[in-house]
């Protein structure tokens, strides 16, 4: 009796410990690596989460920009990161779903290196064409590629990234070949797209919208399977014509794996939380973007099929890294 009553204090003692342990944490300043510059969309959507969850959390929450080799220098060190739930990772679409297949050679490995946590945020993307194409909508621009291949085309910020791929996607379903023209960013796309150099861009919407109501460019449908609060008039791709067309432009916050499950399941209860907040979805709508959030294991799911449906493109197409 007595060897039995040790071993359930042995037990309990230890249960409390490790009660204590996931009690205490934070006991120190966390920091987000984000793998893009200050002052972008990516970066401003990191911080408007990360000031929130400094509040939530006790602890700051410091954002650090590593900013290099299309996120793959930001995501290589989040990954080697020690897994104690003082290093988080906001990720984005390109460097946890498209670089795996864009690139020879990836120091880091999306499933293999990463614990989700939650999706993040969805930077909604439209396509959209100069006045001077004579399209109003998803079936009109197809059937124009259709009646003169070659002939249109689309810019985007560069080989790989989300517009292009949407454009490709668009591409392959429609059964068309309207031509990429890559662009050093999403900026001097935009402005040869309003000086009529281009015919159209997917841009994503905070660069778009004001554009759009001044009649500078046209709106034709967004890019994402349901339509944007910030512009509802606009269809999206699929109801203008294309079933089955989705290309969000995600966002999401990963640990290092092996982080502890208790610390993944605080930070995502926390997350979540900060995401449903009235303030935080007015925030990210002003960057024309949408809060979303999930569970680690909803988010693993959509990150695999993700890498799936954009590998599968890439490979069709011939893409590669710059």
């Amino acid at each position: 009796m007595k060897t039995a009553h040790h071993t359930l204090a042995f037990v309990l003692a230890l249960a409390t410990a490790g009660a204590a342990h996931a009690q205490t944490y934070p006991t120190k300043p966390i920091r987000m690596i984000v793998a893009f510059s200050p002052g972008g969309g990516s970066d401003t959507a990191a911080r408007i989460l990360a000031l929130r969850l400094s509040s939530a959390l006790g602890q700051q929450v410091v954002v650090d920009n590593r900013p290099g080799a299309s996120g793959n220098l930001g995501h290589d060190l989040g990954a080697k990161s020690t897994p104690d739930g003082y290093t988080l990772m906001w990720t984005s679409i390109g460097p946890i779903a498209v670089n795996v297949s864009l690139f020879s050679k990836l120091p880091y490995q999306p499933l293999r290196d990463f614990d989700p946590i939650t999706i993040s945020a969805d930077s909604i993307n439209a396509l959209v064409v100069h006045p001077g194409v004579p399209a109003r909508t998803v079936q009109e621009f197809i059937a124009l590629a259709r009646a003169e291949p070659g002939k249109l085309n689309y810019g985007s910020s560069g080989n790989g990234g989300a517009g292009h791929l949407a454009g490709e996607l668009l591409n392959l379903m429609a059964g068309v070949k309207i031509v990429h023209i890559p662009y050093k960013g999403g900026g001097p796309a935009m402005l040869d797209l309003v000086g009529g150099q281009i015919q159209a861009i997917y841009a994503t919407l905070v660069t778009a919208l004001p554009h759009i109501r001044s009649g500078r460019i046209r709106g034709i449908a967004v890019t994402r399977a349901q339509r944007a609060p910030m512009i509802p008039e606009l269809p999206t791709i699929a109801e203008g014509g294309l079933p089955g067309y989705e290309a969000t432009n995600w966002y999401g916050i990963l640990a290092p794996a092996k982080t502890p499950k208790p610390i993944i399941a605080q930070l995502n209860r926390e997350l979540v939380k900060i995401l449903g907040m009235p303030e935080v979805r007015d925030a990210y709508f002003a960057q024309g973007m949408l809060p979303l959030s999930s569970t680690p294991e909803a988010f693993r799911a959509h990150l695999k099929s993700e890498i799936e449906k954009w590998g599968g493109v890439i490979k069709q197409v011939g893409i590669r890294a710059d």
